[in-house]
């Protein structure tokens, strides 16, 4: 099956020209079937990959199929690398993804046929280009990939563009990655001044050869990981995610819960020896991807948006999988980023049943009591909670842990703040919980007499995740409850960083068994906490003070990044429109046309009608004829 992993990309682009170029002509129910169609198609094109791939002994393969560049000695392939880590990817992908596509059939329902046909065929060119980043068998390819993701993230966030503050959140996305990518840009270049290649292997390889003395391997590193910190949203480049929440909900949970931002993650777990090679640049992604953690899980604690608080919460899960990075679990990181994708989205799909349900409605403090009236939506929802809460025996459980005994390893500082944030998490979420669920209904009367179970379309989706979110980390046991599937099985692709890797401490089962524990404990108390705050809440309409209103306002960091940057570049703006380009340029060019204007209607005056004054004129037109021939002699 190896040799047909184009089909792969391809069958997504395939989904994305039809409904794109049919858009005026495809029924709703038509493009729903090419759109959905085309990711389960590759769903199950990319499991026969996967079961051939965890075959004992599988080597990583490149299939070629062009030559893409080719200057000098420089030769760029357009090929895909297919082993332990993109074939888990596709299935993360195109899994997650064409649940994503069948609930979007039932949610973007109300859209207009041609809107609904130019939604699919977005969602598929976001598919096709997430693809190509993680098979990719270069960075080069991986760029190409990452662009792509970043246009479609544009597209889908301003998906109803006549929204002028939809239109500016996309807007602020894209620049956002900008500044990232032009990091990762740098990266690239600089691997091809100092390696000669950007392909996989031969950079790895000379990486190698260089050992941890180089002065060039952390320049690369610093620099794909400012790639890596705009895509993934951390500090300081996160803001824009938050905002992307202004895309339809089931976009919330394709870009920013299960693929375009774990692109960063991926992107440091390739190329891992790079960062094993330079462990000064692994404590920095430590450390910023800690602060984000910490930073985002304050803010979500006083969020009123049921999707705010989940892409905060997004955020500060991103900045735990930095956390694994940075402390060189890659393996866990990756484990995470899986188990983040099924709790996430579920969370994510289940907001936009609630919001489906109460017409559109997003403010939790108009929500509460719902449990009576969804009640698929509230069990699966609850289930997504108590996942990223941690709570023993579910997915989250297992990768969370992971990462805190990990931490806890290489230090026992960030252990505990990581253990802090891993509280705040549990008790946001079970807010947004009881707040939603719990109590009596806040709405409208309206509002509570169209309450009503959302569709199969939208609830089998959430059944389906619910489920991985309960099942889906127990490939990932720690030593101390048996063997980790996940651990043997990505052991390939990590391989070129042991030796690099220094010994550490090895946690006992005791301490291991005590951390599990403890965390544990903490969280189910954190939990009962928020329930004996928020189960029976009455929103009483006070503004907040203090720390509150600070946390409500996200710390002012967006005031602060318009004061020092915004505001000033806009002032820079006005500055050269006004002295540059109006009194400058724009003065120059009428200047010249305003002087040909004059002129010629100088000239026109010669042309007066009278014989007697052409005579005159062609007598005097001689003698200055005969003067200029008697200077030149």
């Amino acid at each position: 099956m190896i040799h047909l992993v184009w089909l792969v990309p391809f069958l997504p682009l395939l989904g994305f020209l039809v409904n794109g170029l049919g858009r005026r002509y495809l029924s709703k129910s038509l493009a729903g079937i090419v759109g959905s169609g085309a990711v389960l198609a590759a769903f199950v094109i990319s499991l026969l990959i996967f079961l051939e791939v965890k075959t004992p002994g599988f080597q990583a393969q490149v299939v070629p199929l062009f030559d893409f560049i080719s200057a000098g000695s420089l030769h760029i392939p357009f090929a895909f690398q297919v082993d332990q880590l993109s074939a888990l990817f596709l299935l993360i992908i195109t899994g997650v993804g064409s649940l994503i596509h069948i609930y979007s059939t039932s949610y973007m329902h109300d859209e207009s046929s041609e809107g609904f046909a130019r939604y699919f065929a977005y969602l598929n060119l976001f598919v096709f280009s997430m693809l190509i980043l993680v098979l990719g068998a270069n960075y080069v390819m991986m760029f190409i990939g990452w662009e792509g993701v970043g246009l479609c993230s544009y597209l889908l966030i301003g998906f109803w563009f006549k929204n002028t503050n939809y239109n500016n959140a996309a807007k602020k996305a894209f620049v956002m990655n900008r500044i990232g990518d032009l990091g990762f840009l740098l990266g690239i270049f600089t691997m091809i001044v100092h390696f000669g290649s950007v392909s996989f292997p031969e950079v790895f390889e000379r990486a190698a050869a260089l050992g941890e003395g180089s002065k060039v391997i952390p320049v690369i590193a610093i620099l794909l990981f400012v790639g890596a910190a705009g895509k993934s949203a951390q500090l300081p480049l996160y803001t824009w995610l938050p905002d992307a929440m202004a895309g339809p909900t089931p976009v919330s949970a394709l870009i920013h819960a299960a693929t375009m931002v774990t692109a960063g993650i991926y992107m440091i777990a390739r190329s891992n020896i790079l960062y094993t090679l330079a462990p000064s640049i692994q404590t920095i992604v430590a450390v910023i991807g800690l602060a984000t953690a910490v930073l985002a899980a304050t803010i979500a604690l006083k969020q009123d948006d049921i999707k705010k608080v989940l892409a905060y919460s997004t955020v500060s899960q991103l900045g735990y999988m930095f956390l694994a990075l940075g402390v060189g679990a890659y393996t866990t990181a990756v484990f995470h980023v899986m188990t983040h994708a099924f709790f996430k989205a579920l969370l994510f799909l289940g907001s936009g049943s609630v919001i489906h349900a109460m017409g559109g409605e997003q403010n939790i403090n108009k929500m509460g009591g719902l449990k009576k009236y969804m009640p698929v939506t509230h069990v699966t929802f609850l289930i997504g909670c108590l996942a990223i809460a941690g709570i023993p025996g579910l997915s989250g459980f297992f990768s969370k842990d992971e990462i805190l005994a990990e931490t806890f390893i290489s230090n026992k500082l960030m252990y505990a703040i990581a253990l802090i944030t891993a509280l705040m998490t549990a008790f946001y979420m079970f807010r947004l919980y009881y707040i939603t669920f719990c109590g009596k209904f806040r709405g409208t009367h309206e509002q509570e007499h169209h309450l009503h179970e959302s569709p199969a379309a939208i609830t089998i989706p959430l059944i389906i995740l619910a489920v991985l979110s309960v099942v889906g980390g127990y490939i990932g046991l720690p030593e101390v409850l048996g063997h980790s599937v996940l651990k043997e099985y990505l052991a390939p692709v990590f391989a070129p960083s042991a030796p690099f890797v220094h010994a550490h401490e090895h946690l006992s089962h005791n301490t291991e068994w005590l951390l599990m524990g403890l965390s544990s404990l903490l969280v189910i108390i954190t939990i009962f906490f928020a329930r004996s705050w928020y189960r029976n809440y009455e929103d009483n309409g006070e503004p907040r003070t203090g720390i509150a209103k600070v946390l409500e306002n996200k710390w002012y960091v967006d005031e602060l990044y318009d004061a020092i940057i915004v505001k000033p570049l806009m002032m820079l703006s006005r500055f050269f429109e006004e002295a540059i380009e109006k009194s400058g340029i724009d003065r120059l060019v009428n200047g010249v046309g305003r002087g040909v204007h004059w002129g010629s209607q100088q000239v026109r005056l010669l042309q007066s009608g009278q014989v007697g004054f052409y005579i005159f004129a062609m007598v005097i037109g001689m003698v200055v004829l005969f003067v200029i021939g008697f200077l030149l002699k």
